[in-house]
């Protein structure tokens, strides 16, 4: 058998070996439906609970890369503790271990009576009929997972098969048995683990490999144990990975997983190898056969875990260490840590407090409402998953202090208490549905910036008004809420209305521009977007307006309030309303076209003035904190 064809033959059983663990493993989580997440989210207020349930269901899904990037996302999403996530992980670097004790039944054989029903190839025959049979000929979902897992299992034998026979033949080859003799060096070994493992994405995949080298009788002892302390660190790769794009905590989670297979290489190849030094282990040259290198892997990673249980604690304070808070995090910690249970007793206390944690809140809000009109005109990816971020955060926020304002209605309250946890009631759940809307206007930055949509001149002109417009209301409403102030409040009602008249009045005109083909249909339902989105923003901002206000007087009916301040129309109403109509006209286009065309000017002067001196430009187009009139935030 030529090289070329030892290696595709190996290459196939890899690919063989990957899909059939994949949908094997795909199939179990199946059949278990939402229950193994249930039990991992429930189960693991202990250390011990979280390692035991860990390796439980990593040896049911076959993938501790799996199990982890699960508890990732558990911990990204505020629903586990670090604290609770690393007993699941050590679990689960011992659960990985069992499917190398499987893979050792694809090495069973025989040439009659019962040893040749109980081999591999017999084995593997049943086991993809009757898998076949389940996932073609039965309904009911359960049978057709059931008929996946069979049907992954009799690929994973298969591939495991081709696997050992593409290498047999190496075993008379004097350079291939002089190459797995170099990896007798440690260093060396271990590396070569790693780099196999991140390359495979799979520390089952990468001992299966050993496993089957192992049958050509050149792997010994000292060559198959730094290969198996390198599995373990590349096995990482996926995790770190897939913490991509998450939040500290699950950046955090995430790196336990790594620290722990990397303390367990470094502590064990520097006990074992310093103690061997000495007396000289006599099993070093042992040829390794699959039940071996799975029985060293199972040992390795046991031992590795009962190591590191004592150091809990530490491995947490030192993740949190390394992935450091931003006083920003910090900000957010103090606001939750506010809101005190013991404060229940005394209400005016336990009020203040929650004044200041919603304070917290509506500044995110409005903050991330800021950072989602930034995308659409500096879009990047990053700052994208930042928004989403925060809005996960502002659902926390409405989570703990919905809870919190409910247990505090329940004690003994004086008429004002009651008014002010009412208005906090209130206006909860529309700070909450600011962020959520904040990500809807992210998103569709995200879908301008995909398809590369671009607005007209007359698009962006509108919208740039209507944005300032929206900014001042939401900056408005943050800052009469935070300060009690009523006398801003009532300026809220009268901006509302007028972005809601602009709304309607852009959409008119957009219409237009659709029947002209000056837009397309693709820039028409962006720019809808947008418009349903930002009125929907004020509306919110009304609504706390209204609750500060109408709060003040015994009754509270939003919709009788804001009908009767319509058509009362008071003189400070009209004022309000005409001050922000001649501030925010839409119809000053060329006016602004003329700006825009001195501001590219000036632009171009500028870095060819720059470029002749040999500098770089710096900080051109910088956003201001609130976008005036005259400059387009859609530039």
């Amino acid at each position: 058998m030529s090289g070329i064809t030892i290696i595709l033959s190996l290459l196939s059983g890899v690919a063989l070996f990957l899909f059939g663990m994949s949908l094997m493993g795909d199939g179990l989580k199946r059949v278990a439906g939402n229950k193994l997440e249930l039990v991992l989210y429930k189960l693991t207020n202990t250390p011990i609970k979280g390692l035991l349930l860990g390796t439980v269901v990593t040896a049911i899904i076959q993938s501790s890369s799996a199990t982890t990037v699960m508890v990732v996302g558990f911990v990204n999403s505020g629903m586990m503790k670090v604290a609770q996530a690393i007993g699941i992980i050590m679990g689960a670097n011992i659960g990985t271990s069992i499917t190398g004790w499987i893979l050792c039944l694809s090495y069973i054989e025989g040439s009659s009576g019962i040893a040749q029903l109980l081999s591999t190839a017999t084995i593997s025959a049943v086991v993809a009929i009757v898998g076949i049979v389940f996932k073609m000929f039965f309904k009911k979902s359960t049978y057709k997972n059931v008929g996946d897992i069979m049907l992954g299992f009799a690929i994973l034998m298969v591939g495991m098969q081709t696997m050992s026979g593409a290498v047999s033949p190496l075993k008379e080859n004097e350079h291939f048995v002089n190459m797995l003799t170099m990896f007798t060096n440690p260093f060396l070994g271990i590396l070569v683990g790693i780099a196999f493992t991140a390359v495979l994405q799979s520390a089952s995949a990468s001992v299966g490999i050993l496993q089957a080298l192992s049958m050509t009788g050149s792997i010994s002892f000292a060559a198959a144990l730094p290969i198996t302390m390198g599995i373990g660190v590349g096995a990482a790769c996926p995790v770190l990975l897939s913490s991509i794009g998450t939040n500290k905590n699950g950046k955090r989670t995430a790196l336990i997983y790594l620290l722990n297979d990397l303390f367990g290489m470094i502590f064990w190849s520097i006990a074992f190898y310093s103690v061997n030094a000495f007396v000289h282990f006599p099993f070093m040259d042992m040829t390794m056969r699959p039940v071996t290198i799975a029985l060293m892997n199972t040992v390795f990673r046991m031992a590795t875990i009962l190591l590191l249980i004592p150091f809990i604690s530490q491995i947490e304070k030192l993740v949190f260490k390394l992935v450091k808070d931003s006083p920003e995090d910090l900000e957010e910690q103090a606001d939750f840590d506010l809101l005190e249970e013991r404060f229940l007793a005394y209400p005016a206390l336990a009020i203040g407090q929650s004044h200041t944690a919603m304070n917290g809140m509506a500044k995110k809000a409005r903050k991330n409402i800021y950072r989602a009109l930034n995308l659409l005109t500096n879009y990047s990816q990053d700052k994208f998953n930042k928004v989403q971020e925060k809005e996960n955060l502002i659902d926390k926020y409405e989570d703990k202090l919905g809870t919190y304002l409910m247990q505090l209605t329940g004690k003994e309250l004086s008429g004002d208490q009651t008014k002010q946890v009412s208005k906090f009631l209130h206006t909860i759940s529309d700070f909450e549905r600011m962020g959520d809307h904040a990500l809807n206007v992210a998103r569709t930055a995200k879908e301008l910036y995909d398809k590369k949509i671009v607005f007209s001149d007359e698009a962006r002109y509108e919208l740039n008004v209507l944005i300032a417009a929206m900014k001042e209301i939401v900056t408005s409403t943050v800052q009469a809420f935070s300060r009690d102030d009523l006398q801003m409040a009532a300026r809220i009602e009268p901006l509302r209305e007028l972005i809601g008249m602009l709304c309607d009045e852009l959409k008119m005109r957009h219409v237009d521009r659709l029947q002209s083909g000056k837009c397309g249909i693709s820039q028409g339902f962006a720019f809808n977007d947008l418009l349903t989105n930002i009125e929907r923003v004020s509306d919110h901002c009304s609504n706390v307006a209204v609750a500060m206000i109408e709060l003040e007087s015994r009754n509270f009916d939003t919709h009788e309030y804001l009908k009767s301040l319509r058509e009362m129309r008071n003189t400070e109403y009209k004022r309000y309303f005409e001050e922000y109509e001649q501030k925010y006209s839409i119809d000053d286009f060329e006016a602004w076209s003329e700006r825009q065309q001195e501001k590219e000017k000036m632009k171009a002067l500028l870095e060819e003035q720059q470029l002749q001196q040999g500098r770089k430009s710096k900080n051109v187009g910088t956003a201001e904190t609130i976008i005036p009139v005259d400059i387009d935030p859609l530039e």
